[in-house]
């Protein structure tokens, strides 16, 4: 049995609709299909979920939504117009409006709707039977996913049944709807295909898998053919965003493959994410991925390096201020600390000071405008010709160096450069190491 995950792209129009019932008509083992809202049907378009929470926010403040409603339902009734369906999408919708005026319904009622009626659509079209997220997607009181009582849940459908579900929501026991965050639906047919022991979750999404590079900085680069969920991790860290990094957790746990697909090409072979690594990827570049906008704070102190505790000392004033340490490059007498520029905004001078006064340091220098790009590969830190590679490259391209970190699990190099500098450093690290 396959979980199949059709994100909004895939759920835009007529048109889209029909791909995804092609490619759930071409495997009867795509039982168990889930959907995000409809997509955009312009690049113009705002998002139907942003639409549903500033509607939300109008709401709340008696400012009148009515234009952005309309933009709302003509798109849900379009879709239903186009595939001839029967499905009553403007009571659902007259509904749901009256119960907003009411104030009857919380942000997470109207906004799990955009899901909720875009699966009823697409049961229908399917011919599928359509099963609400809040039924089968469980959460405890402290908001993380109750697993035993989701699995327990999902056990109950029948061998071979086949069905529509929305992706982005469940609930609490007391059946309160409860949102994912960012990804939530890929965190949903995930959460559900451990649930229901799938042998594989396809994520359908608009492109052909994870590629080796950003395709907004590289010309059409390739998609990885296949990953473990350690390389997965590494690069949706530092900025690859095909696949919601948590979404891989649940599968993770229960072994199951990850199918990453293109709805526009489902023939393209895509990526597939499992937990091992095959033997001619060793010591070989897979992939490159990258962030800007961070800084870092070097602290200097005289004989730091026999003061027991600095470390301890320095993350405890950083987790005081809940700000997230992406990477710790030492020395003997010095400590660097990277964070992300949007983590400290608020709070940079008080930290300086606190910093300064509590660990007692000589000097603080605080360097901004840093980007990072990690290169991924299975122990290519040991491949001495790699290496060199890597930092010839970056030396003919005039492109300076500000810190170095490697993963201790070797699968990752990351090196730091300036925002300047990020787009030709990748670029000139793709052609060497990828071309």
């Amino acid at each position: 049995m396959l979980v199949c995950k059709f994100g909004g792209s895939s759920l835009s129009s007529e048109t889209q609709f029909k791909k995804v019932k092609n490619i759930i008509e071409a495997d009867p083992l795509r039982q168990v299909v889930i959907v995000s809202a409809l997509g955009k049907g312009n690049p113009s378009d705002n998002k139907l979920t942003d639409l549903l929470y500033v509607i939300y926010t109008h709401a709340q403040h008696g400012i009148c939504y009515e234009a952005l409603w309309n933009e709302v339902a003509s798109r849900f009734i379009n879709v239903k117009e186009e595939l001839g369906l029967t499905f009553s999408i403007e009571a659902a919708l007259s509904e749901i409006k009256d119960n907003l005026a009411a104030g009857v319904l919380s942000v997470d009622d109207l906004v799990s709707r955009g899901e909720y009626l875009t699966a009823k659509l697409m049961s229908e079209y399917l011919g599928y039977d359509f099963l609400d997220a809040k039924d089968i997607i469980i959460f405890c009181a402290n908001g993380e996913i109750d697993m035993a009582s989701s699995r327990e849940k999902c056990s109950n459908l029948a061998k071979g049944s086949c069905v529509v579900i929305p992706g982005f929501y469940g609930a609490y026991p007391n059946g309160k709807i409860k949102l994912f965050g960012r990804g939530g639906s890929d965190i949903t047919g995930a959460i559900i295909a451990a649930a229901m022991g799938a042998d594989k979750y396809e994520n359908f999404t608009d492109v052909s898998g994870v590629l080796v590079a950003d395709p907004r900085i590289v010309e059409h680069p390739p998609a990885i053919s296949s990953l473990t969920y350690e390389e997965l991790s590494e690069l949706t860290y530092m900025g690859a965003n095909v696949l919601h990094e948590e979404s891989a957790h649940p599968v993770r746990d229960a072994g199951i493959p990850i199918h990453i697909k293109n709805t526009n090409a489902p023939d393209d072979a895509g990526t597939m994410i499992c937990d091992d690594s095959p033997d001619e990827r060793e010591k070989k570049v897979i992939g490159i991925s990258g962030k800007k906008n961070y800084l870092s704070f070097t602290i200097y102190k005289k004989h730091m390096s026999t003061e027991i505790g600095f470390l301890e000392k320095t993350l405890a004033i950083f987790s005081k201020y809940h700000v997230n340490v992406e990477h710790v490059p030492t020395g003997i007498d010095h400590l660097g600390v990277v964070v992300t520029a949007e983590s400290v905004n608020h709070c940079i001078e008080d930290l300086l000071d606190v910093l300064s006064n509590e660990l007692q340091a000589d000097d603080i220098e605080v360097k901004e405008d840093i980007a990072l790009i990690t290169v991924v590969g299975r122990n290519i830190v040991d491949n001495p010709y790699f290496l060199g590679q890597m930092f010839t490259t970056l030396a003919d391209a005039d492109i300076a160096i500000s810190f170095i970190a490697q993963s201790p699990r070797k699968l990752n190099i990351i090196l730091g450069v300036k925002n300047n500098d990020y787009i030709a450093a990748t670029i000139a690290l793709y052609d060497t190491l990828l071309v």
